[in-house]
């Protein structure tokens, strides 16, 4: 009996013995793979490790205080943590767009050397904008509430150590998932009450759409370069 997802799981293991050939071959850059992938696994464990930290330290120092008086602080609080984190969502998913929007101009022949143009940036900023305004409800509900119960103080220190994460990857020049490192630290402040509050079953599933992600997209990517070979021939 056919089913649809056996083509995904076709295409994945055409991915998975087509990226070796191509790294053989010299088309792909093994380096630059291997960092990427490697922060892929650091960038969360860095926002768990932070966001349990801070996490630990807020509960100690604020311990004494009454509940209803810090969470009215920490509310506050997390507009400048919000803002920590969506600058350096910006400054890192941004600027993945626009080097790949700039190097594909590069290839085309449009300009002579990587430079990103003015428009790459405002387009870029603009469309990023846009999109986070518009959101993907589901995604923010599965982030907000499903993971773990969020309390103001662990949203502010949630974000400050995702937005801290995100700010060290943009000093080393190393693009990450703005996802990958805000949910390490929902996951380590969640971990802060007990591994009973985090529900680990939302996060495995997490995990999964992570794995899957990078060969799917690469097996959109190759079909549409082979679709678009096929059509405009020697143009490509």
């Amino acid at each position: 009996e056919f089913k649809p997802w056996y083509l995904l799981l076709g295409g994945l293991i055409g991915v998975a013995l087509t990226i070796p050939l191509a790294i053989a071959a010299g088309s792909l850059k093994i380096s630059g793979i291997l960092a990427i992938i490697l922060f892929i696994v650091i960038s969360p464990v860095l926002g768990f490790i932070s966001a349990f930290t801070l996490g630990i330290i807020v509960v100690h120092i604020f311990r004494n205080h009454h509940p209803r008086r810090l969470t009215r602080h920490f509310r506050n609080l997390q507009i400048l943590s919000g803002s920590l984190q969506a600058a350096g969502h910006g400054g890192n998913d941004a600027q993945n767009a626009m080097g790949i929007i700039t190097a594909m101009l590069l290839a085309g022949g449009l300009i002579s050397e990587f430079s990103v143009p003015l428009w790459v940036i405002l387009a870029s900023s603009l469309a990023i904008s846009f999109g986070t305004l518009l959101g993907g409800w589901r995604v923010i509900d599965k982030m907000a509430n499903r993971i773990t119960k969020i309390r103001p103080y662990q949203g502010f220190c949630a974000s400050t150590a995702g937005g801290s994460v995100l700010s060290l990857m943009n000093v080393l020049g190393v693009p990450v998932s703005t996802t990958h490192a805000i949910t390490g630290a929902i996951m380590g402040v969640g971990a802060t009450r007990g591994y009973s509050a985090v529900k680990w079953g939302v996060v495995r599933e997490i995990l999964i759409a992570w794995i899957l992600t990078i060969p799917a997209a690469a097996l959109v990517a190759g079909v549409c370069f082979f679709a678009a070979r096929l059509l405009f021939g020697g143009v490509i």
